[in-house]
């Protein structure tokens, strides 16, 4: 499969069948936390970048052996640069009834052609980290046509559009958005938009910028009284649910390690496998070079 990936254990979704439709590293974005790397290609135009028939080809195939509890937008890239995405939503909520999810960093609400195309989704998934311009342009390294204010707008008008889940992300940095005045501030500017769920989440796996430190439980559970009874602590979630994975083991592996960096005890607990055999697995790969190790507060993951 080149552009459907799972289904895949997901911390937020449960059994969740991906869908990527930007070349990697495609974004508008360049965040410092990335899991994926940095940004190679930095746009805000929508266009066809993969091509929809081929995306259904896959779809249909992959829908016919498996029944995930969403099909998620998401990948290498943002999903909203792609100027048919409202097309294939449409596509997956005639053809099946799984539920659609779209994870975005919100940045191209602004535009209305982009809001149209997220209204049959079940539930979207974008990201607000902060309300202050400059913080917002340390954490986020945005395309230069982007401003926080139309980010902001974008994201209310959606509020107003939308019938289907609107759960908000907050991504939270050591040293660049926790403190109290930047965390009240955010949470008025959240009250106007009025998601239905506030996910507070820090960097959990390595990112892409060694400047993106993640914040302690203790400082996650203080900000998480400040936001109130709509907030909760997804960072670090347990992943409950088991991967459908057909093949041998190394297979699986790289298909997880190919999407985001990955523990040995991610992909045991996730495939239903021993830890002894999961780790001679991933070790054969590293020593053929097809999977590489970083460490990461005091963890080793493993990225395709």
């Amino acid at each position: 499969m080149k552009y459907i990936f799972g289904p895949v254990p997901s911390r937020r979704l449960g059994l969740s069948l991906g869908v990527d439709l930007i070349p990697s590293k495609t974004c508008t974005y360049d965040c410092l936390y990335c899991q994926i790397g940095k940004t190679t290609c930095k746009a805000i135009e929508p266009a066809v970048y993969v091509p929809v028939e081929a995306v259904i080809a896959e779809l249909d195939e992959t829908l016919a052996k498996v029944t995930p509890d969403y099909v998620t937008f998401s990948g290498s890239g943002e999903p909203t640069l792609h100027a048919e995405l409202g097309r294939l939503i449409a596509y997956v909520k005639e053809k099946t009834s799984a539920r659609v999810a779209v994870l975005t960093n919100g940045s191209l609400l602004y535009r209305p052609e982009v809001r149209e195309g997220l209204l049959r989704s079940d539930r979207v998934m974008p990201t607000l980290s902060t309300v202050r311009e400059e913080v917002f342009q340390a954490i986020h390294q945005p395309h230069e046509g982007l401003s926080l204010t139309g980010i902001i707008e974008g994201l209310r008008s959606l509020r107003k559009s939308y019938r289907g889940q609107l759960f908000l992300e907050v991504m939270l940095l050591a040293g660049f958005n926790e403190g109290q005045e930047d965390i009240e501030a955010l949470r008025q500017v959240i009250l106007g938009i009025a998601p239905d769920r506030i996910q507070l989440n820090t960097v959990v796996r390595p990112p892409a910028n060694a400047k993106a430190i993640p914040l302690d439980r203790k400082k996650l559970e203080d900000i998480k009284r400040v936001f109130g009874e709509g907030a909760e602590i997804i960072a670090a979630a347990p992943i409950k649910e088991k991967q459908h994975f057909q093949g041998p083991l190394w297979a699986a592996v790289l298909e997880m390690a190919r999407r985001r960096p990955v523990t040995v005890e991610d992909v045991a607990g996730a495939l239903d496998t021993p830890l002894h055999e999961v780790e001679q697995a991933v070790n054969a790969l590293v020593t053929k070079g097809d999977l590489r190790r970083q460490t990461h507060v005091g963890k080793d993951y493993y990225a395709g």
